[in-house]
């Protein structure tokens, strides 16, 4: 038995997942879900109307050195349980013993359903691109309609390939990696070398714009900053795949704190040759395609050059939201398999012939789409499932590394830790997770109305209610955390069943 799989059997889990995928596949997951190409340039739009130029390109390192915390403090607890259970699962381990299960319960339920949500915003933003790219070139109008009709298309695509392509998927996750930043290479150097003028740096770095309706202007300079923290996601991917990586105690660690700081510098560069590229900014923010980075790459370098640009991007989406599906799939899978989700027994099933957790992949689809059809009756919608993706997931990767905090010296560290920089980093990550969490549930337009109401407290109040009141009137009975699924003989029973296939 080799390392790895010693690792998991003490962590109580049988190998049944196949541990094929190497560190630079762990870290092309996460880089991939990140996806500079899909969050930037899909909340661009909202970034030009919440504070301009200025939000975006000062926010962008402001929001970066925050997430480089957070991705050091759930680094380093990832090294000490490299498991597809990830966040939930190092709640249990890090809590007090006696309320150990309640933690990981509700780190768990918030990591899930800001997957499903950050899957349903990668995913829209494929659709809402293509929808544009579509309309330019054979005049698929650009409507609510379609949008969510190429959606429900895009998420079933992704579903078949991680069902049935599952070796294609690795492949194809390691291609991103380098279609991403070549992708920022080549948009970057037709913006820079194209246009006939560009914006002075003046406009890119001090142009401030408020079309929010709100008067106070640092409040709109902070809503603004939902477009780096937003983008700035999904790099737990890394820790949900440790079950499949090879070395995993060092390589998930590494996975997550690379992908972040290589998005962190290929994304900066992207924002400022879009920015600095703007020709018409009323015009972008106005465009027919509904997709302002688009007007902007028709605007600065023709029609036929511009397309090809959007075709650049549309690629990367759907890498992305390949991607995140698969990294869905096994949180759900890990979840399941501790019978926290209803029908655990489905969505722990794994396909004895690829090895792979095939009910849960079309139950991350299923629920993402379900979680973007509300776009049909309000456009304020994507923002507040972006808004979900963002408050969900990032109250469950602090989590795990508060109680880190709390553990102190009793924390047994992995063979890849922070030394005696794991508590401070721990604190401010903290305490950044709690001031994201306050600014995103408040409002991001005004006057409030039905139509521009921000429906993230909505949201998080179903998830965070349903949760408690399944726990305490039910699962507080009988969850107790992540379980052991057998004596040493029997996990290799389990895996030999699984070789014999």
């Amino acid at each position: 038995m080799d390392e790895d799989s010693a690792r998991l059997h003490q962590l109580g889990y049988a190998q049944e997942l196949r541990r094929t995928m190497s560190a630079f596949s762990n870290f092309a997951v996460s880089f991939t879900i990140i996806s500079i190409l899909s969050g930037c340039l899909t909340l661009y739009g909202f970034g030009l109307n919440t504070g301009g130029p200025a939000a975006m390109i000062w926010g962008w390192p402001l929001v970066g050195v925050f997430v480089v915390l957070v991705g050091l403090g759930m680094a380093e607890v990832c090294s000490s349980y490299p498991t597809a259970g990830g966040l939930y699962y190092w709640a249990a381990k890090l809590a007090p013993p006696r309320s150990a299960a309640a933690w990981a319960w509700f780190t768990g339920w918030f990591n899930l359903v800001g997957q499903v949500a950050v899957t349903a915003g990668i995913d829209f933003g494929a659709a809402l691109f293509l929808n544009a790219f579509l309309d330019l070139q054979f005049g698929f109008a650009a409507t609510p309609g379609h949008t969510i009709l190429l959606l429900a298309i895009i998420l079933a695509v992704h579903g078949l390939l991680n069902t049935f392509g599952v070796r294609l998927v690795a492949i194809l996750n390691n291609v991103s990696v380098w279609w991403h930043l070549v992708g920022v290479l080549v948009i970057v150097a037709v913006l820079v070398f194209v246009p006939d003028r560009h914006q002075p740096a003046s406009f890119v770095f001090g142009h401030f714009v408020n079309n929010t309706g709100w008067g106070f202007a640092p409040y709109v300079f902070a809503l603004g900053l939902l477009v780096a923290q937003y983008t700035l996601t999904g790099y737990d991917a890394s820790a949900h795949m440790t079950e499949e990586t090879r070395n995993a105690a060092k390589a998930g660690p590494r996975g997550i704190v690379n992908s972040i700081l290589v998005s962190l510098a290929a994304g900066w560069i992207l924002l400022l040759g879009l920015t600095f590229a703007i020709q018409d900014y009323d015009g972008a923010v106005h465009s027919g395609t509904g997709v302002p980075p688009a007007q902007i790459f028709i605007d600065a370098a023709g029609a036929t050059t511009g397309k090809f640009l959007l075709l650049i991007a549309i690629g990367a989406q759907l890498f992305c939201g390949m991607a995140s599906v698969t990294a869905n799939s096994r949180m759900i899978y890990a979840f399941a398999r501790d019978g926290a989700i209803p029908g655990s027994p489905l969505w722990h099933r794994i396909n004895k012939r690829t090895r792979t957790p095939t009910n849960s992949v079309w139950l991350a689809a299923v629920g993402a789409l379900i979680l973007a059809l509300p776009y049909l009756w309000s456009a304020t919608a994507y923002a507040a499932v972006t808004s979900i993706a963002t408050v969900g997931l990032y109250v469950a990767y602090v989590i795990p590394v508060f109680l880190r905090v709390r553990k102190g010296d009793g924390f047994e560290r992995g063979p890849w830790h922070l030394g005696r920089w794991g508590r401070p980093v721990g604190v401010v990550a903290t305490g950044w997770v709690v001031v994201i969490f306050v600014l995103f549930m408040l409002p991001q337009a005004a006057p409030v109305t039905v139509g521009t109401f921000n429906y993230t407290p909505v949201a998080f109040l179903v998830v965070l209610g349903g949760a408690a009141v399944w726990w305490f009137a039910s699962a507080r009975k009988w969850f107790t955390g992540p379980k052991v699924q057998g004596s040493a003989a029997e996990l290799e029973a389990v895996e030999e069943d699984l070789r014999a296939v």
